[in-house]
């Protein structure tokens, strides 16, 4: 199940309703990319196919439960 933060559940999905939860839980299972921001948060990009782009999702310091997620226009994977 996944698990999501108050934040993502009231303004993400409310905002962005195309959002599938079961892209989020790719991008958590098999990320194509991901990094740690200085603050702890984790950062986890998956291609999405019916996007056409990558879909940023931002998790809490656990590396578990969404705090954000948004189609990443200018993601670019380090070292292509």
């Amino acid at each position: 199940m996944l698990k999501t933060t108050r934040y993502f559940e009231e303004q993400v999905l409310r905002k962005r309703p195309y959002i599938r939860r079961e892209w989020c839980e790719r991008a958590i299972a098999q990320p194509d990319y991901s990094d740690r921001q200085l603050d702890g948060r984790v950062r986890k990009w998956v291609f999405v196919e019916e996007l056409g782009k990558h879909l940023r999702v931002v998790l809490l310091e656990d590396g578990e439960t969404v705090l954000n997620a948004f189609p990443d226009r200018g993601f670019k994977e380090v070292g292509r």
